[in-house]
């Protein structure tokens, strides 16, 4: 295609030279609008293409927004509204997916691994919205998160250790706050010989092992049938012989499906939207409530007590970056309806720094290999 656009402009500039067509103000920019016009996603191609920016985002044809840094701007591209119609057409093709009337909210991944999220009118006032979310943070493990400033040294160790030796991890976090790079990171470092299945809205994890299974939900049909959701893929992981389970982001009912997988004795990782590691807890209580009128809190107190293990908050700072806040343990008591918590890293001073708490389940690091007082007794540098 890119030699094709570029004989195509080198014909047009020598036959500008001898006949009335306008001159080229420049060949190269016309070769590179060309491309994205035909190849690309036209005007938008630019921003995917600069990988400075995070999310591309647009509220009206004129109001195309980007972030860079963690800090948002309004851009001076001008779209049309057929324009934006045509581009989500043409984002979506690949992903097989779709957007109309009967299903006005649409996930999708692009070819590049940038999210897509469109939402038409009439559930917006006029315009069609969309989101674009890039995965610009060149993180896959968990030493590449200590050198971008998002985690300590000893943290990181400690996590490492805490996966290796089977503990159950939830991330918590809110939008953009980096939860599913992190979740990605943990994942990393699962242990080479063991098999992951993972189940997410639409793929975004990518991990660096060798014997990994992913699963997306699905929409439904014209008809109406078909649809996947997020419960069925967390209970059709089960029969798919894991060694982990990883959620990408429980928001329903799935929750109570995970805890139950959990709670059986199956190691596993997932993200949740929250402002701190105690109303991550809380959430979790309260979520698998939606699965039933049976399911009680009686019931889903307990459970999340003995079933998650930690718990690591991850922020996006003021001044764009993201950075762990706090990792809490949960030793598996229960006071009333509240989950007893314990801090083993909180920030101070800025810094992420050892607090003074330990983790449940200590054999299971000794099996590892690992000696816990020794892991947190590092000092940060």
């Amino acid at each position: 295609m890119d030699r094709l656009v570029r004989d195509a402009v080198r014909d047009y500039d020598e036959r500008s030279m001898v006949s009335g067509l306008p001159a080229l103000a420049n060949a190269e920019d016309a070769v590179r609008s060309i491309l994205d016009t035909v190849a690309g996603f036209g005007p938008l191609q630019r921003y995917l293409d600069d990988p400075q920016i995070e999310e591309i985002w647009l509220n009206a044809p004129d109001r195309v927004f980007v972030a860079r840094g963690g800090v948002s701007e309004l851009t001076t591209t001008i779209l049309t509204a057929d324009e934006v119609r045509d581009l989500v057409e043409r984002m979506l093709r690949s992903s097989g997916r779709r957007v109309d009337l009967s299903s006005p909210f649409v996930d999708a991944v692009l070819p590049d691994g940038s999210r897509l999220h469109v939402v038409i009118p009439d559930i917006t006032r006029e315009h069609w919205h969309i989101n674009i979310r890039k995965f610009v943070v060149k993180a896959d493990h968990l030493d590449d998160l200590v050198a971008l400033g998002t985690l300590t040294r000893p943290a990181a160790t400690f996590l490492e250790a805490a996966v290796i030796a089977g503990l159950n991890i939830l991330v918590a976090g809110g939008t953009q706050a980096g939860k599913t790079t992190l979740l990605g990171c943990l994942a990393a470092a699962v242990p080479a010989r063991e098999r992951i299945v993972t189940c997410e809205e639409v793929f975004e994890l990518k991990i660096p092992l060798r014997d990994v299974a992913s699963m997306q939900c699905r929409q439904p049909s014209l008809e109406g049938t078909g649809e996947v959701p997020l419960r069925r893929l967390v209970t059709e992981a089960l029969r798919m012989r894991p060694s982990r389970i990883i959620v990408g982001e429980v928001r329903q009912a799935e929750s109570l499906d995970l805890l139950i997988a959990l709670n059986s004795g199956l190691p596993g990782m997932c993200t949740l939207h929250a402002n701190s590691a105690r109303e991550a807890i809380t959430k979790m209580c309260t979520l698998p409530l939606l699965a039933g009128e049976n399911v009680s809190p009686r019931f889903v107190v307990p459970t999340v007590a003995s079933s998650v293990d930690l718990v690591v908050h991850i922020a996006l700072d003021y001044d764009g970056v993201r950075r762990v806040r706090e990792i809490v343990a949960v030793p598996g008591r229960i006071e009333g309806d509240v989950v007893e918590m314990a801090d083993l890293f909180t920030t101070r001073d800025g810094r992420l720094r050892r607090a003074d708490g330990f983790p449940p389940h200590t054999e299971r690091f000794e099996r590892a290999g690992y000696r816990v007082a020794a892991l947190l007794a590092q000092e940060v540098s």
